[in-house]
């Protein structure tokens, strides 16, 4: 798991608490805390959940002050935990994906996360009825028109600075800029303003897995209290702000949220990932007419220069073996070139293999190859929605990745260019909890995760 975002921050003496003990609710306590929270979810009219890096420590991100958070191990003079998977291949958990069902069923009003993983976003939480108040690794943001570009690999900054690329709107075009805060960087309005809007009309705002110890974020909560919302914690270790809730929950996250989930009678839906790739084939007559030159790339649909970090290496092969040698492409661009003559016909295959951190080992497509000489400049009409909800659908019920489809296709006649935008799926999580009586009457979680393969004031650690 990459530790940059941790390594790229500004140097500061005091990061406030770290290595505070873990506490663990006895199981009996543990299930009638889960039952009442469940309860005061259920009479609710406006749930605002506020989270921290304890949700996505099952996803193999380490926590900052936990006994082997970063912070904590850095200060203890102790290696950095090793990573699990590349950090841009994380998957939402459990809890994120919990959260994504109580929105669409209209419980959960909205989100604010202090976490910088990108992991609500991906997991579904519509981007309007979220803040991220310190930023997205994987998001860049235009200064000029407030353009905002997901992007499937880690911006190489943080602290607002600009990137290496630009706005794609043609009326702009102004230089992109990372979204991570550094220590000194401002809250921006654009997420503390809704952030403490929601705050102030929730009825109940849930702290899953955060010390409460950064400030201002760690004062939002306290902001429905005015108004008469009540606070529930959930967290390992104690926290500042405990003395302000109901209730405070000493558990697993995923744990106490996939009980409240049954107590509610509510599925965990599967998180599916999507990528996009897509294989541009230019083509142009020789200069003695004779024949035909073209070139296929394999590209990263965010721009000819990015990296595709999901793709460890491109196969291709011929229909006619006789004409062409296979290749492999194993090193960024994956680019091919060829010389045929004008009235031949053939098709390319492709196998596309995925990298570490992707359930499926790869994809195959194949291109039909025709040389025409003119052809009017158009765009294939392709509802993008509905094929990417098909795959969904194909995937979970298959219980399987790898499906692929076509979202975009792009023809241009001079000079004759076709771009193809494929859409594929690379991982599916599938949740299970169960519940089942011990024989001293206490109920044990099974959880069962599968894969198939100041308003705008400073940062600052609370002391």
């Amino acid at each position: 798991m990459s530790l940059g975002y941790a390594e790229k921050l500004s140097f500061i003496e005091d990061v406030g608490q770290v290595g505070m003990a873990e506490f663990f609710d006895p199981s009996h306590v543990l299930q009638c805390k889960i039952e009442q929270l469940a309860k005061m979810i259920q009479k609710s009219k406006h749930l605002v959940v506020f989270t921290g890096a304890g949700i996505s420590t099952s996803c193999g991100i380490p926590d900052f002050r936990g006994p082997k958070g970063i912070w904590t191990l850095q200060r203890e003079g102790k290696d950095l935990p090793k990573a699990s998977l590349p950090f841009h291949r994380a998957m939402p958990s459990m809890t994120h994906m919990a959260l994504v069902e109580l929105e669409r069923a209209g419980i959960l009003k909205f989100v604010i996360s202090q976490n910088v993983d990108g992991l609500h976003l991906r997991s579904g939480i519509p981007r309007e009825k979220l803040s991220e108040l310190h930023g997205d690794s994987f998001m860049e943001m235009c200064p000029s028109c407030g353009a905002e570009y997901l992007r499937d690999f880690e911006v190489e900054t943080i602290g607002l600075k600009e990137t290496s690329r630009k706005c794609s709107n043609a009326k702009c075009g102004a230089k992109l800029k990372d979204t991570v805060l550094d220590w000194e960087d401002a809250l921006p309005p654009k997420e503390i303003n809704p952030a403490e809007k929601h705050c102030k009309m929730a009825d109940l705002v849930l702290c899953l897995g955060t010390s409460l110890q950064i400030t201002p974020a760690c004062n939002l909560p306290l902001k429905c209290l005015r108004g008469g919302g009540k606070i529930v914690i959930v967290n390992l270790q104690k926290t500042p702000k405990d003395k302000k809730a109901d209730v405070v929950i000493h558990g697993l996250v995923d744990k106490v949220v996939a009980g409240v989930m049954e107590a509610l009678n509510m599925q965990i839906p599967p998180y599916v990932r999507i990528d996009f790739f897509q294989i541009i084939l230019n083509q142009s007559l020789s200069k003695d007419e004779r024949f035909i030159n073209w070139t296929l790339r394999v590209a990263s649909v965010h721009g000819l220069t990015s990296q595709l970090p999901f793709i460890e290496s491109v196969e291709i092969s011929f229909s006619d073996d006789n004409k062409f040698k296979d290749a492999v492409l194993d090193e960024q661009p994956f680019i091919i070139k060829r010389r045929t003559t004008e009235t031949e016909t053939f098709d390319i295959f492709l196998k596309i293999n995925y990298s570490e951190g992707c359930d499926c080992l790869s994809t195959k497509i194949s291109i039909p190859f025709k040389f025409e000489v003119s052809r009017e400049e158009h765009e294939e009409t392709i509802d993008k929605e509905a094929v990417l909800q098909s795959l969904r659908e194909k995937a979970v019920e298959e219980s399987s990745c790898g499906q692929s489809g076509v979202v975009e296709r792009r023809f241009v006649s001079e000079p004759r260019s076709e771009t193809i935008v494929y859409a594929t799926v690379t991982n599916l999580r599938t949740f299970h909890c169960q519940q089942s009586v011990l024989a001293n009457g206490d109920l044990k979680w099974k959880m069962e995760t599968s894969r198939k393969r100041s308003r705008t004031g400073k940062r600052k650690p609370r002391a």
